[in-house]
């Protein structure tokens, strides 16, 4: 599986210094550049910055982010992670990921999603009860601008285009461009339908329970006609030098993160062994470089993806553990994986 890829993914979360005080939101982007330098220079393929609207996080704007990203690395690719197409333009997300495409020579990638978080709803003027179609008509707008020729277009979410040319051109001629699905089988055919790699968010319990929808995934782009592409999985995990130091520093943040979630979705308060349970068998990778390289590779093997994101951010854990987390992931995960699934 040499062309497996792995990639690494943030919202940016706002970290603690090592004296335990939280950093500002200017400083965290500026750390998620310094975590991206040194991906780049670990040989990890993707750097993949998520959009949130909330307090915890600092990347509002991933592509604004990749952008400087782009002019202090040389080979990693710049994705978002995910873009919330609902509550954004069209025309202005191709735009701005061209423009980091640029500046990248042709590295950029955007994975567009309908956003589990809705704080981006009002923010920008757009009601919920529109949850549906704006994604519907936007993805339909976004994928004609893919052709990167004059497009004609009308809807009911913005304003109609006639035979409107969009600049800048990529060098390419295609913008590379995913589609990020949490579980939704009719996301998933709408994927296949557009023709789009298939990135799914696999955030609890058991990988194995979503080789269904990769399965459904191929048959519809069968059925549409369109390629289906090697599918990525995204998932939050951990790694420092013991299993032991890789929990203690990842639970109280991540803790704290869940419960603050939860408690807006209904959810009761996680406890220490349901995230121990999770850390064993479900889609938390955390631990020392064997132990989340072994569980990644069980993951991929089982559901024959073509990419793994590690989603290594949850919290407030410190700077310097996260800085940490990425050289062990770029420097010693990623080649046991390769190996291990190589034998």
């Amino acid at each position: 599986m040499s062309d497996l890829l792995f990639g690494l993914d943030t919202f940016g979360d706002v970290p603690e210094d090592d004296s335990g005080k939280r950093v500002s939101h200017a400083a965290a982007i500026r750390q998620v550049v310094e975590e991206a330098v040194l991906a780049d220079e670990l040989g990890v393929d993707v750097i993949a910055l998520g959009e949130h609207h909330r307090p915890e996080y600092s990347v509002s704007t991933p592509e604004t982010v990749l952008a400087g990203i782009a002019t202090r690395t040389s080979r990693i690719r710049l994705a978002s992670g995910v873009t919330v197409l609902s509550s954004d333009d069209p025309v202005r997300v191709f735009q701005r990921f061209a423009t980091v495409d640029a500046l990248s020579n042709g590295r950029a990638e955007v994975i567009l999603g309908r956003g589990s978080f809705t704080e981006s709803f009002p923010l920008f003027g757009y009601d919920l009860r529109d949850y549906d179609v704006l994604f519907e008509e936007k993805i339909e707008l976004f994928a004609k601008l893919l052709d990167e020729k004059p497009v004609s277009w009308s809807g009911t979410v913005r304003a109609p285009l006639e035979n409107a040319d969009v600049f800048p051109k990529t060098d390419s001629g295609r913008l590379d461009t995913w589609v990020g699905v949490g579980g939704s089988p009719q996301s998933v055919v709408r994927t296949a339908h557009y023709g789009f790699p298939l990135m799914l968010a696999i955030i609890g319990g058991s990988p194995e329970r979503f080789a269904p929808y990769l399965d459904l995934y191929r048959r519809a782009a069968g059925e549409f006609g369109t390629t289906a592409y090697p599918v990525g999985m995204h998932s939050p995990g951990f790694v420092a030098d013991t299993d032991e130091e890789a929990k203690e520093i990842f639970w109280p943040h991540y803790r704290v993160m869940r419960d603050r979630i939860g408690k807006l979705r209904g959810w009761p308060p996680i406890r220490r062994a349901e995230f121990d349970a999770e850390v064993a068998n479900g889609s938390l990778y955390i631990g020392s470089p064997e132990t989340v390289a072994r569980r990644m590779a069980d993951a991929i093997r089982s559901l024959g993806v073509g990419r793994f994101d590690l989603i290594y951010t949850a919290g407030a854990q410190p700077v310097s553990a996260r800085m940490r987390a990425v050289e062990l992931y770029g420097s010693r995960v990623i080649p046991l994986v390769r190996d291990m699934l190589a034998g």
